[in-house]
């Protein structure tokens, strides 16, 4: 364990309400605090969704706000904490639902982004900001909330968060004597078809059937039931006859994280599923076209990231990376065809190898 001699903070207040993803990094921040200055209280307000994967960490006091109910959860808020007084506040979501949460928190410092990345007019709600750091992935960005309070951070890490029972319904799932490939073929989709940045069924297709054919290696499936992964789920079952472990739209989200967390490898395009196998430990293969993963991908497995933004880049937009604003997104769906199975076998093959 690191340790310094940074002084505590009493009470620390932390807003990230979703999204899954973006939560996982607030998982770092929260732990490298817990690490770095152990007496410091922290209370997490958090959406209700994300609250299921991280209801039982240790150390945190938890706000559960449903965003479908913004205004009760306001009052609820409210009324929890109006007799709390915290030495600061850090709002890492700039959005207005997390401005108005803001409200009704007691804090001496209300900490939030720095101009350029604060939104919704965030910098109004808050009296301090981070500072301004170009080109950052979001972790690190998340990060200079803990700077900011004095509570450094050479290189974030994660305690694998501990899921029971639903370790256990994993383990039992999980076949030992095999290399676990776990899939979550699709993306959210925040503006529509076209930021659709989900790979094709077609090239899940040709990537599974080369991943059946393979005696060493189980194939899990796993992800929700948005009309998309329903799609999908149901079109993989017809073309492969019901041989794969398809646990699409069956599980929790606590038990598809156990068992990323027990697989070998998890597949995934820019959603939640690859940041949960960062901070559970597995490596993951990010397909990435339309969106930087540089900026926003898994953040210890840039070694397997299938990165083609860079070449979406130049035939969507005729731009190089250094030419776009860092958020930049591409909205042009068949840019994730830039990836190949092949591609992706090639990772698989080099993952194998190396364990």
């Amino acid at each position: 364990m690191k340790t310094n001699n940074t002084p505590s903070i009493d009470h620390i207040c932390l807003i990230r309400l979703s999204a899954l993803g973006d939560c996982c990094h607030a998982l770092a921040v929260i732990q490298n605090i817990q690490e770095r200055s152990p007496h410091s209280k922290i209370t997490w307000v958090i959406g209700k969704t994300e609250h299921q994967l991280f209801r039982d960490l240790e150390g945190v006091e938890f706000i559960v706000v449903d965003k479908n109910n913004l205004f009760s959860s306001f009052l609820k808020i409210g009324k929890e904490l109006r007799k709390k007084q915290f030495d600061v506040l850090l709002n890492m979501h700039a959005s207005m639902s997390a401005n108005l949460i803001s409200l009704a928190i007691n804090a001496k410092k209300k900490v939030g982004y720095d101009q350029d990345r604060a939104r919704d007019l965030q910098n109004w709600f808050c009296n301090e900001s981070i500072s301004s750091t170009k080109n950052q992935h979001v972790l690190d960005g998340m990060l200079e909330f803990s700077t900011h309070i004095n509570v450094n951070c050479e290189q974030p890490y994660w305690n694998p968060l501990t899921l029971k029972p639903e370790e256990d319904f994993a383990i039992e799932l999980i076949d030992p004597n095999k290399y676990t490939c776990v899939i979550s073929p699709c993306s959210s989709q925040p503006y529509g078809d076209k930021y659709f940045r989900s790979w094709s069924i077609n090239n899940y297709i040709e990537l599974i059937r080369y991943l059946l054919n393979r005696n060493d290696l189980q194939l899990i499936l796993t992800g929700g039931m948005s009309p998309t992964e329903k799609s999908y789920s149901e079109q993989l079952d017809t073309s492969f006859n019901k041989r794969i472990l398809n646990l699409m739209g069956k599980t929790s989200i606590r038990e598809m994280a156990a068992l990323i967390k027990h697989s070998d490898i998890i597949i995934s395009p820019d959603s939640g599923p690859a940041h949960i196998g960062t901070i559970m430990g597995t490596p993951v293969i990010g397909l990435y076209a339309m969106t930087n993963p540089l900026r926003s991908g898994p953040y210890n497995s840039t070694e397997w990231l299938i990165n083609k933004y860079p070449e979406a880049l130049k035939i969507y937009m005729d731009k190089l990376p250094e030419e776009v604003k860092w958020g930049q997104k591409i909205q042009e769906p068949d840019a994730m065809n830039l990836i190949t199975s092949d591609d992706v076998i090639k990772k698989i093959k080099q993952l194998i190898e190396k364990k």
